[in-house]
């Protein structure tokens, strides 16, 4: 058993108890962190990678060689845990999710699973929750058509030493693991399949969202908890997590900031292919599909080892103010990586000629 799994099963059996015990009144604590204002850059203290083009399969992989390769972040034999955003992909054989922007495109997820069993992993656990207790994984299909998670992901288990599985999390997580939160919950349940990985891995699709401003590498782990837990079960749909509080952006990013807090994410991947601008995070709420070949000439891929400075990096992307992302001053404040512009190396093509005009989501909250 790798120290890094030791380590989380730990964490998540202790932790919990020592700040109940302590009495911490978390969900003020956690108000105190929400300023926006961020302290002078001290020099460079993060890498972000930007690879622009129209080749999903090779643009994750020239983005993680640009901060190291996945040697630098895979060990031999680890588990590693890739949650995508697969929000709508219990519809997806009649939705279009994926040339909508709802949805992670599946050739990203491959080419990041296929660096990780380059690696030596050991396993590659694809997981979701969405908003059913079980999707059909077939239905995750490469923009042209060709290929499917399903299919690959057979095809890269019998040509590697480590095998890829795909885990629709409600069915398929062994147990769910109670993590400390700075909330009125005072814990949230995720996945074990999350917890006990050696490795996690959030690969977002760029989406602006009505409730928490964005969503992209932390705002993905909403999709790690249970839906029988947290979610209200409408017309056969597991909806919207509600249980937790979603009145304002600080207060649903206090739940995904906390999961990001004992988790810790080894790589972000941002897809900025085809995404969702305006009231996201899907069309159906009333969000847009952006396609940034129509806003920048050519698609990109952003990766970062620091989920912050990747969020905040895409954020800067899609042309909004970091100061006014609740998310991003939290996390920040919370030691959760780096926000702040001039601390952010960009390695690749330069942000400046990445800015693209992307319309912010009206809150609901």
């Amino acid at each position: 058993m790798s120290t890094r799994k030791m380590n989380r099963r730990r964490f998540c059996k202790t932790s919990l108890g020592t700040a109940m015990a302590l009495g911490i009144p978390g969900y003020l604590a956690g108000c105190r962190k929400n300023e926006s204002g961020l302290p002078p850059s001290e020099g460079i203290t993060a890498q972000a990678a930007a690879v622009t083009g129209d080749n999903l399969d090779a643009m994750p992989r020239d983005a993680i060689d640009a901060l190291g390769g996945m040697h630098t972040i895979v060990d031999k034999g680890d588990t590693v845990f890739i949650k995508p955003n697969f929000v709508t992909i219990p519809w997806a054989n009649s939705n279009n999710c994926f040339h909508a922007g709802e949805c992670t495109k599946p050739e990203i997820i491959l080419a990041v699973a296929e660096e990780c069993l380059k690696a030596g992993a050991g396993e590659v656990i694809v997981g979701e929750g969405s908003h059913l207790s079980s999707f059909d994984w077939n239905h995750a299909v490469t923009l042209d058509g060709s290929r499917d998670l399903v299919r690959e992901s057979l095809r890269l288990s019998s040509k590697y030493s480590g095998r890829i599985s795909l885990a629709c999390l409600e069915a398929d997580s062994p147990s769910w693991i109670d993590i400390p939160s700075d909330t009125p919950l005072n814990k949230i349940a995720i996945s074990s399949l999350v917890a006990n990985a050696d490795k996690v891995i959030s690969i977002p699709v760029a989406k602006t969202h009505s409730w928490a401003q964005l969503t992209l590498a932390s705002k993905n782990y909403i999709g790690i908890t249970p839906l029988s837990r947290y979610a209200q079960l409408v017309d056969n749909t597991w909806w919207n997590r509600g249980t937790f509080d979603h009145s304002s952006p600080e207060t649903i990013a206090q739940v995904y900031l906390d999961i990001e807090k004992s988790i810790r994410t080894d790589l972000s991947v941002i897809d900025f292919s085809i995404g969702i601008e305006g009231d996201g995070p899907t069309r159906s709420n009333g969000g847009t599909t952006l396609n940034m070949k129509d806003r920048l000439g050519t698609w990109a891929v952003l990766a970062s080892k620091d989920i912050m400075a990747a969020d905040a990096t895409a954020a800067r992307i899609m042309n909004h103010d970091v100061n006014s992302i609740k998310q991003l001053s939290m996390g920040f404040h919370m030691g959760l990586g780096e926000v702040r512009e001039a601390s952010i190396e960009i390695l690749g093509e330069k942000l400046d000629n990445l800015r693209v005009n992307w319309k912010n989501a009206r809150l609901k909250g």
